[in-house]
């Protein structure tokens, strides 16, 4: 083996041999009273060079005194450099600043150090010369984010929506159960988020994950914001249902489905879930109540969430971006149209009809039996209503215990004479016409 092997493992081991090398004797010298601080004196006056530096330079007593005292007590490795213990953590910035520059880099892992340190100065999110691109770029490369990783392996384009109110992310996250009445009942966060702007147009409380639960957290928000361009949602059950396509067509949203399986197509919907929980649901405690779960998400979005900035929106916040979003106001006839649903029932003989597995009755009994078209508004609480023959019916929910007290009409009792009933005896007026006799009502009939 050849001596240029016998190398310092590291810069570390190679700074320890250095000023092993700079004491020399002094270490292993016995002095007597103030020997050792003139020898220090001397020493100090003479220039070195360190491993890797371009330029000499002396170094104070008091350093050479304390490498004396560490190489006496614990040799060599007591000479190497301690690592700072903020290392890797940029002590210019705080650790909000930290965070949106981690979160930009990771939404944006194209973008350059100095690209992205001269936006967030002209945003205001960092004073200028705060830090310096090689404190940064020693951020990112600490934190293995260099300048255009992929963590996923393969490569994945950055997409967004053109504008805030083009594009709606919708999904379902689950919570922590709560404790109600002495039961358990789960927890089913549903939201609506703004692409471009990361804005959450809708985040709602529920005990289950139905289609109408997503009806109704959409709905509402139609009314108060208007329809975006597109709605993007997972593959779900309650995201497959025919009213929700079928409404869609008809207000001119586009409905778009993630691939199945592919998770980071839905990061972003993915990265708020993660902040949710961090910043509210994992500290929900013992709610007892979806009043009070919902009370706090409201709180975490606007004095939170809204107000913070994203590093997806290079530092700007979610509210300043959504302020220039762009919605079409959807009217109130408009979303009775698009979310009125008709279907083919069959009544039964005892007038009822079933509608999402609930009875209906109708009180028209001549359409016992009949194939009937029933709509059903989706945007109010109305009845459902039969259409027939260009006529209108409106069903009523079906009592069955108020059905078996009601007292049922008996038919009316013939009545004694006959100038009431109406003349009819085929068989009479045969015989009429075969003896002769003249008909019993009316002009006798002509030949």
């Amino acid at each position: 083996m050849s001596d240029d092997s016998l190398r310092p493992r590291d810069h570390s081991e190679a700074i320890a041999l250095f000023r092993a090398e700079v004491i020399g004797a002094l270490a292993h010298r016995e002095f007597l009273r103030g020997e050792l601080r003139a020898a220090l004196r001397a020493l100090a006056k003479v220039r070195f060079r360190a491993p890797g530096a371009r330029f000499t330079h002396c170094i104070a007593p008091s350093t050479l005194e304390r490498w004396v005292y560490l190489y006496r007590a614990g040799g060599l490795p007591a000479l190497k450099p301690r690592p700072r213990s903020d290392r890797g953590r940029a002590r210019d910035l705080t650790p909000e600043q930290r965070a949106l520059l981690l979160d930009i880099r990771r939404e944006h892992p194209g973008a350059s150090v100095p690209l992205i340190l001269r936006t967030l100065v002209l945003d205001g999110r960092l004073p200028r010369d705060a830090v310096s691109e090689t404190t940064v770029a020693r951020l990112f490369r600490d934190a293995g984010l260099p300048r255009g990783a992929r963590p996923e392996g393969h490569t994945r384009l950055r997409w967004q929506a053109e504008h805030p109110g083009a594009l709606w992310h919708g999904d379902v996250c689950h919570g922590a159960a709560l404790h109600i009445g002495g039961t358990t009942r789960p927890l089913r966060i549903h939201a609506l988020m703004d692409d471009a702007a990361r804005y959450v147009v809708a985040l709602e409380a529920h005990h289950t994950e139905r289609e109408a639960d997503m009806l109704g957290l959409f709905l509402g928000t139609l009314r108060r914001v208007g329809a975006p361009d597109g709605l993007y949602l997972d593959n779900g059950s309650t995201y497959r249902g025919e009213a929700l396509r079928i409404g869609c067509e008809r207000l001119g949203i586009t409905l778009i489905h993630a691939q199945p399986y592919d998770a980071p197509a839905r990061g972003k919907m993915e990265r708020f879930w993660r902040t949710l929980r961090q910043g509210c649901l994992d500290h929900l405690g013992t709610m007892t109540s979806l009043h009070d779960v919902q009370a706090r998400l409201i709180a975490f979005l606007d004095e939170h969430y809204h107000k913070s900035p994203h590093g997806g929106l290079l530092g700007k916040t979610p509210a300043e971006v959504w302020a220039g979003a762009r919605t079409r106001i959807v009217k109130e006839p408009e979303l009775t149209t698009a979310l009125t649903i008709r279907a083919r029932r069959r009544v039964r003989k005892d007038g009822t009809v079933d509608i999402a597995g609930v009875p209906w009755q109708l009180d028209q009994s001549f359409l016992s039996g009949c194939l009937v078209m029933i709509a059903v508004d989706l945007t109010s609480a109305a009845a459902p209503v039969v259409e027939h023959d260009g006529h209108h019916y409106i069903l009523r929910p079906v009592d069955a215990i108020a059905a078996g007290k009601l007292r049922r009409k008996r038919p009316a009792p013939e009545p004694d004479g006959t100038e009431d009933i109406v003349p009819f005896d085929p068989a009479g007026a045969l015989l009429d016409r075969l003896v002769g006799r003249p008909p019993r009502h009316g002009a006798p009939e002509e030949d």
